[in-house]
């Protein structure tokens, strides 16, 4: 039996069906707990089915990052906004003319 609050973030084992997954929501006005198994797929359970489960605390996985797609690359500076050059300059998509052999520029 689950005696445990589910935490966002946290990882467990529901030992019964030897499966890991974590916590990503929580619903408390519709009394549900949205988990992401260590596969990708999402699942939803609702609290009275959660103190019924048999769980452990569980480590992250190795390679939890798999089913969200995504690579070492992406997880180097997270906090990184990327804005492009020309987010706001409309101008730079427009191609120069030339007319009579004079340039725009």
């Amino acid at each position: 039996m689950a005696s445990q609050v589910p935490v966002i973030g946290a990882w467990y084992e529901d030992a019964s069906q030897d499966d890991i997954f974590e916590v990503v929501a929580l619903d408390e006005h519709s009394g549900s707990i949205e988990i992401q198994h260590v596969g990708g797929e999402v699942s939803e359970i609702d609290f009275e089915t959660w103190q019924q489960l048999v769980l452990l605390p569980a480590e992250q996985p190795e390679d939890w990052r798999a089913s969200y797609e995504l690579s070492n690359e992406d997880s180097h500076f997270p906090d990184d906004i990327y804005i492009p050059d020309n987010w706001n300059d409309p101008l730079t998509d427009i191609d120069a003319d030339t007319v009579y052999g004079l340039d725009d520029f």
